[in-house]
């Protein structure tokens, strides 16, 4: 919006790294808090993010003002999709991979796609391109689009092609079960034009069955007999993998048996649209991947420090089960913040302790916000605790990140590998621990 001459301001709660440094750099002017005098007076639109709730003092005054607001998605509909061959990239897993991939398989490919993509590639340097080319990649995300449209963002999108990762049940604030996650994408399935394509995961049962009545083309991509694109001769090393997509290799430089799907999904997308294979493999070959997926942090006295934005148990498992083959033969710990709004409640109680088992140790500290949710309806990490104690492997409770800090740094030898996962900040844990590792 900037860079089509709007003069853009915002307000956020909590503002942190990687966004904060690149809203700053691009001279975006951001304040900490909410006020009504945040509202500039002559805002010709105002933007109200999803997590915006009535009783929210800017909201109050946007409403009371009677100002022009929209939702995100629908900033993106009027403004940059209406007229694109939009490719929306979905699902409970590997949606920001695939988007990253995606957007630079075409980038590589003299595309010049526009993207928004949920997270920091490091091939773009940023996470969203709004040009105006013909292509749009976008990361479309199942979460209600905000306080006065409870619909999910992707119906927003005008699909013509849509890649449909995984469905699982997540987002235990505002879907009630897996049949009201099952109709939202549904929902997005029926308004793939008939000259669209749908590139499903032919593995998941979720995904095959929301299909059903889909009236555009489709294609199952997996690792089963029954899909029509099979990913075959998968092999791991410390740096990549390579697999095989119908008769193409093709080697990325990203590990894990998700990856190789997300990698799949993106590869399928292109051939769509026509992109030469040499194109594919290229682009695949250079992927530099993506800030706090996987990122190496750094190294102190022999020990790795990983950043994972993982925060479902199936997210975490596939994590640690990547890490398991790029780091063979080291010890592997997991650092667990429970602060999604899923991971905060009781839903996960029994998944979560076989994810975090994968790991040699565990740490997982106290549930964020906890005032927000009512004491039955929390997750018992020391619950967690206990279940992972019972495997035979070092597992801790510990109140925040300073104290998970203090007892790790004492545990840890040379060649460990420390993987953290949280979706926020978690007060700069990354950074306390290199510290700590440095000085001793």
């Amino acid at each position: 919006m900037q860079e089509r001459g709007f003069k853009v301001t915002g307000s956020d709660e909590n503002v942190y790294p990687p966004m904060s440094s690149f809203l700053q750099e691009k001279g975006i002017a951001l304040k900490q808090g909410y006020r009504a005098e945040n509202i500039p007076g002559d805002a010709d639109v105002v933007v109200i993010g999803n997590v915006m709730k009535r009783g929210n003092a800017e909201v109050e005054t946007v409403l009371n003002r009677k100002l022009f607001y929209l939702s995100l998605p629908e900033v993106l509909k009027n403004y940059f999709l209406r007229g694109r061959h939009n490719l929306v990239v979905t699902g409970t897993h590997g949606k920001t991979t695939t988007t990253a991939l995606l957007a630079w398989i075409m980038e590589k490919a003299g595309r010049n796609p526009g993207y928004l993509i949920g997270g920091l590639p490091k091939n773009f340097g940023q996470g969203a391109r709004l040009n105006d080319s013909k292509y749009f990649i976008i990361e479309g995300d199942e979460y209600d689009t905000a306080f006065f449209d409870k619909r999910s963002k992707f119906v927003h999108y005008l699909p013509e092609l849509v890649i449909v990762n995984n469905i699982e049940f997540d987002h235990a604030d505002i879907f009630k079960n897996l049949d009201e996650i099952k109709l939202s994408f549904r929902r997005l399935l029926n308004i793939v034009p008939q000259n669209g394509m749908v590139l499903l995961n032919g593995d998941d049962p979720n995904c095959v069955e929301v299909a059903k009545d889909c009236l555009a083309q489709m294609i199952e991509i997996g690792f089963s007999k029954n899909c029509a694109q099979r990913i075959r001769d998968v092999a791991y090393s410390s740096d990549g993998s390579r697999f095989k997509l119908g008769e193409q290799t093709f080697e990325i430089p990203l590990v894990g048996e998700f990856n190789v799907r997300n990698a799949a999904m993106a590869a399928m997308a292109a051939r769509f649209y026509d992109v030469p294979e040499k194109k594919i493999e290229s682009a695949f070959r250079s992927f530099a991947g993506i800030a706090r997926r996987q990122e190496l942090r750094g190294e102190g006295r022999g020990v790795k420090v990983v950043d994972d934005f993982g925060h479902h148990p199936t997210a975490v498992a596939h994590t640690l089960q990547a890490l398991r083959h790029q780091y063979r033969g080291h010890r592997l710990w997991a650092i667990f913040e429970p602060r999604s709004n899923t991971t905060r409640r009781a839903v996960f109680q029994q998944q979560l302790p076989d994810a975090l088992k994968l790991a040699d140790g565990v740490f997982i500290s106290q549930v964020a916000r906890l005032e927000q949710i009512p004491e039955d309806e929390r997750l018992n990490p020391e619950r967690v605790v206990a279940a992972v104690a019972k495997t035979g492997r070092p597992a801790f409770y510990e109140s925040n990140a300073d104290a998970i800090v203090n007892r790790i740094v004492s545990m840890v030898q040379p060649k460990d590998v420390i993987v953290v996962f949280s979706n926020g900040g978690f007060d700069n844990i990354h950074e306390k621990l290199l510290m700590r590792l440095r000085e001793l």
